[in-house]
């Protein structure tokens, strides 16, 4: 690609008249201008170096009609910045239709033509910057898209090489647990370790499928829940928890009938044991945390509240954003953030939304939406309820 700041542009004047390209020249310091007298000149010259603007006048010989030839040069890949001024008294309207980017009579001044040609200098400037730019832009694209790929991949293979060994941590931990020798210090410390094992499956589950809704690669398997299914996942989600529920009072309010709810039944499982997980985390023993849900419109209104420490204001904003998370916790546990981030956007992929409520001191409340079937005929609901 030529160094337009470094190079002088050129002009290629492309006429039977030779005459032609001196005068131009004259006028033209800051440009080389060149001439060539035939058609296959041209096509040679062009081939050799790609000029910046040619000067096609009608009265070039040429074994080819020249809005043919025109067309030709108009489609080589390296001629794509070159801008073509026709020149002459007839033949012109043929030569636009071919792609001419200008029009003027031989008539006219040299002065004239040379103010033309500097127009169309100034555009194959503007397009090879914009060419180059788009060239940048798309190098970094492919990095950032290569990046990506590395990224999904490291992330999978991390998270499927976790839960094999953390299931079987897991697994052992609840052998020992079964040991009635095991002193009451020892089994404080067994059921600290199984709370951690148990948040680190959770942790790296998290961070698979944030990964994946942001790449549009997680699909949901929308159902209808009603009544009984939605007490069922909030039981399953209580169990994924783990052993630090005990220590808490939870309060479960739901309500007995509710239109159908559009949802996966799965995620949502997800999306309550993390709410619950969070809310764990951020209250004492014998804290107390509610869930409640009930019909709001076209929606359900989903609550998850604790009366543990709050969120400071200045942490809202970007709760819900993957590796961020309240810089005030009980417990003095790092955490990505993960968790939320994907309540969040798993959430908003069933068409819902989420946000907390907090007063620094007197717990918070998470709350989000699901969207309700309403249009559900109630010979459907009874059936399906059956």
């Amino acid at each position: 690609m030529r160094d337009c700041m470094l190079e002088k542009p050129v002009v290629l004047v492309a006429a039977r008249d030779p005459a032609r390209a001196m005068s131009l020249g004259n006028v033209l310091p800051l440009a080389e201008v060149r001439h060539t007298g035939d058609a296959e000149n041209l096509l040679r010259e062009s081939h050799l170096s790609p000029p910046d603007v040619v000067l096609l006048y009608t009265d070039l010989p040429s074994r080819l009609a020249l809005p043919e030839l025109l067309t030709m040069l108009r489609g080589r890949a390296d001629l794509g910045h070159t801008r073509w001024l026709a020149v002459g008294t007839q033949g012109l309207g043929p030569l636009l239709q071919a792609g001419a980017d200008a029009l003027m009579s031989d008539s006219t001044s040299t002065e004239a033509l040379a103010s033309q040609v500097r127009t169309l200098l100034d555009r194959v400037r503007q397009s090879r910057e914009q060419g180059e730019r788009l060239a940048l832009l798309q190098r970094r694209m492919d990095s950032w898209e290569h990046e990506e790929r590395v990224r999904d991949q490291l992330v999978h293979m991390l998270v499927h090489d976790l839960k094999n060994p953390i299931a079987a941590v897991m697994g052992l931990l609840e052998v020992v647990e079964d040991d009635e020798s095991l002193s009451g210090e020892s089994r404080e410390l067994l059921k600290l370790a199984r709370e951690e094992t148990h948040h680190l499956l959770h942790l790296s589950v998290n961070m698979l499928d944030v990964r994946k809704i942001q790449a549009g690669k997680m699909k949901l398997n929308i159902e209808l829940l009603f009544a009984p299914q939605l007490a069922e996942v909030v039981e399953l989600a209580k169990g994924d928890v783990g052993v630090g529920l005990r220590d808490r009072h939870l309060r479960i309010e739901l309500p007995l009938e509710i239109p159908p709810l559009s949802a996966d039944p799965e995620i949502l499982r997800r999306i309550y044991a993390n709410l619950l997980s969070n809310a764990m985390k951020h209250t004492t023993t014998g804290g107390v945390i509610t869930i409640l849900a009930q019909p709001h419109g076209g929606e359900l209104l989903c609550t998850m509240r604790d009366d543990g420490e709050g969120i400071p204001e200045a942490d809202i904003p970007n709760l819900f954003a993957a590796f961020e998370q309240s810089r005030l916790t009980l417990h003095g546990r790092f955490d990505t953030g993960m968790g939320l981030a994907f309540c969040k956007l798993a959430i908003e992929g069933h068409g819902g939304r989420i946000w907390v409520e907090s007063v620094r001191g007197k717990g918070a409340s998470f709350f989000f939406t699901l969207p309700l079937d309403l249009d559900t005929e109630d010979d459907d609901f009874a059936d399906l309820l059956v």
